[in-house]
């Protein structure tokens, strides 16, 4: 982390008509690969899109792929050689139950990118077979099913890190650092939001059909109602998965977007939990079969702030022309923030003269041009790297199951 940023300097830098706040935010990550000899043996557990993405970011870190497993057959064949083109020497393993990859006693860390009903089961088990682990977010579906898992990641001593990786950016964390530093002054009222246009289809109708060659639908089912198989249930195809479209695995925007924007809030103000949570919303225009909402409010209270989540899926318009993002607005300025950069625009107020004549208006302080890098670096490796650094610590990582 760099050092403290003076608040005068801040506020000079983002004055000018044309200046841009030249903050640092690239450069090179201070952490090592690991060598040969330190290597980490992994095995994945739901190896589709996302799965994929961090077996490759752990083993860019020079971790190996041991073990890959999934419920269907054409995920598990595309992962396995994966990883086993981006390595030599020992042959991964392909399993389809994930208990027979928790018996493998030379598996050091387990990656859970399951669906996210999927998510605890594993988890638990994983620490109770003393495997460290990195699983996907949202941590879980439900409140209960969160606190089982932390108490298996304390209880046998185990490193749980969220996959909620834009703790690792550099840029988020210079960020975070602006807003602790009191240089947007007192932040009292925190926006995000995800903002899209899908109407009036969504994501289509498709009817029940018999599951394709090759996927064990009980199994993904799980803990979830059994249903017949639909497309959209299970959501695999070249489009980010739409099962969270389904109450019954997961919780709509607000455990696939929603989460990665609020640990940010979260994490930068030093929050505890909100005190208090309100929500409105339902499908008002969108056609699918999809049953989460199409729209979407919802207020978070926190002590000395309040932040609110908007969804809405049948209207994309943003008041920056972002399509997601979080404004932090506090009383010397707002900061805009999402995974392309910041902004700051200081605040313009009117004081009263010290004659009593009246008020007048302060000079209006242009707004700080957009931060941006050519090449952002890259949080999922970064954060897969943070886990590996942790195992061998065994200190908490960037954003630990708590």
């Amino acid at each position: 982390m760099s050092q403290p940023i003076d608040r005068r300097a801040f506020m000079n830098r983002a004055a000018g008509a044309s200046a841009a706040v030249s903050l640092s935010l690239a450069g090179p990550s201070t952490r090592q690969v690991m060598g040969a000899n330190d290597r980490v043996r992994v095995g994945v557990i739901g190896t589709g899109r996302q799965g994929t993405s961090n077996l490759r970011a752990f083993q860019k870190n020079g971790a190996e792929i041991v073990a890959v497993c999934d419920v269907y057959a054409p995920n598990l064949a595309k992962a396995k050689a994966a990883a086993q083109g981006f390595q030599e020497g020992r042959e991964v393993v392909a399993y389809t139950d994930f208990r027979k990859l928790l018996d493998d006693k030379t598996i050091d860390v387990v990656i859970n990118a399951t669906p996210d009903h999927w998510h605890a089961l594993p988890v638990v088990m994983a620490c109770q077979a003393g495997k460290d682990v990195f699983v996907e977010k949202p941590v879980s579906v439900s409140v209960e099913e969160g606190k089982a898992m932390l108490a298996a990641a304390r209880k046998h001593q185990r490193v749980v890190q969220v996959a909620l990786w834009q703790r690792s950016n550099l840029h988020f964390q210079q960020a975070a650092q602006i807003v602790r530093q009191g240089l947007l002054g007192k932040v009292t009222f925190v926006r995000t939001w995800n903002y899209s246009n899908a109407f009036p289809d969504g994501i289509g109708n498709p009817p029940d059909s018999a599951p394709p060659e090759g996927l064990d639908w009980d199994m993904w089912l799980g803990p979830a109602p059994k249903v017949p198989f639909n497309a959209n249930r299970f959501g695999v195809g070249d489009r980010w998965s739409t099962f969270r479209h389904f109450w019954d695995y997961s919780n709509g925007m607000l455990g696939d977007w929603a989460v990665h924007l609020i640990d940010i809030v979260q994490w930068a103000l030093e929050a505890p939990g909100p005190q208090v949570i309100t929500a409105a919303g339902q499908k008002h225009a969108v056609k699918d079969n999809g049953d989460t909402p199409d729209t979407l409010q919802t207020t978070f209270e926190y002590p000395g702030f309040v932040c609110t989540y908007e969804n809405r899926q049948a209207n994309g318009n943003s008041m920056f022309g972002k399509a997601y993002g979080i404004e932090f607005h506090g009383t010397e300025a707002t900061m805009f923030l999402n995974r392309s950069g910041f902004e700051v625009f200081p605040e313009t107020r009117k004081v009263q003269q010290t004659t009593g004549a009246g008020e007048k208006s302060e000079k209006e302080v242009a707004r700080a041009a957009s931060m941006r890098m050519e090449e952002v670096d890259d949080g999922l490796y970064n954060h897969a790297g943070n886990m590996l650094e942790c195992m061998k610590s065994r200190k908490r990582p960037a954003c630990d199951i708590e």
